[in-house]
């Protein structure tokens, strides 16, 4: 349950970041409102650790330096949720957003990468990013 309710409010605060940050770049730029998101979402965490003082520093060396680059993913998902939701609109971004994130997370898990169980992709699966698929279709219409 607590997982489910942290995935929401994940996919809550994306979508809010998402029109902000789109918002934003209109009177400074795409890259400069990313470079600003970033900063203060580096601010923010760092504030909440601080507080909440959970983790170990001493573990930050077993960490594969390839992880390590993860952040600077964000810089080209705010890039791109921006630039597409100016030409899309929010509720398309965010559809196209989520069908992209499970057709990437099933090829992780069916290749094993990053360490994770491989899991064998079934017809289950493959129908329900077809519906979404639909459903954006249909939305579109």
């Amino acid at each position: 349950m607590k997982g489910s309710l942290f995935a929401l409010l994940a996919g809550a605060f994306i979508t809010l970041q998402g029109v902000a940050n789109s918002r934003i770049s209109q009177d400074i730029g795409t890259w400069q409102a990313a470079a600003l998101t970033q900063l203060t979402g580096f601010v923010t965490a760092l504030l909440i650790l601080l507080v909440v003082r959970d983790g170990q520093w001493q573990s930050f060396r077993q960490v594969k330096p390839i992880y390590l680059t993860g952040g600077a993913f964000a810089a080209v998902i705010i890039f791109g949720n921006v630039t597409a939701i100016h030409h899309m609109g929010v509720t398309f971004t965010i559809s196209a957003v989520l069908i992209a994130q499970l057709c990437l997370t099933f090829w992780i898990e069916a290749r094993g990468w990053f360490g994770l169980e491989k899991r064998r992709i079934r017809l289950p699966q493959l129908i329900g990013i077809g519906m979404m698929v639909a459903g954006v279709v249909i939305l579109k219409l």
